[in-house]
């Protein structure tokens, strides 16, 4: 599990399980997994980091042992992604309060402007193995 590339998102906001979508979309290899924050493998990897990301409300990207969260986990995620999306690591040079702050913003208010669902995605039928639970 330690070399493993983990997108754990809220698995009832809309807006996030539509990220999660282009994420599937867009990572032609396949290398990134996907893990509802209110699921098992969430509970089970994250626990044994420190409690700003264990009680975050936001995406978190794990990858090789390390953990962003909020902006810096959305600037990781797409630079993942390879090739074009590399460009978005002009964003690392905005300190990181100033992307906090709109992600906050955004984050505040996703279920208002987004919906929420009443539960977690269920990923088709392509997709299944790559989502842990």
């Amino acid at each position: 599990m330690n070399k493993k590339k983990i997108i754990f998102f809220d698995g009832v906001c809309n807006m996030c399980n539509h990220f999660v979508r282009w994420i599937i979309t867009l990572d032609q290899k396949q290398e990134i997994s996907f893990s509802p924050l209110q699921g098992k493998t969430a509970k089970k990897i994250l626990k044994d980091f420190p409690e700003k990301i264990t009680n975050t409300n936001s995406v978190i990207f794990y990858n090789n042992q390390k953990t962003h969260i909020k902006s810096r986990a959305i600037i990781e995620i797409i630079y993942e992604l390879g090739s074009a999306f590399r460009i978005i690591i002009i964003l690392k040079l905005i300190p990181s309060f100033i992307l906090d702050s709109m992600y906050n913003r955004i984050a505040k208010n996703r279920y208002a402007w987004f919906g929420k669902r009443k539960k977690c995605l269920v990923p088709d039928k392509i997709n299944v193995s790559r989502f842990l639970d």
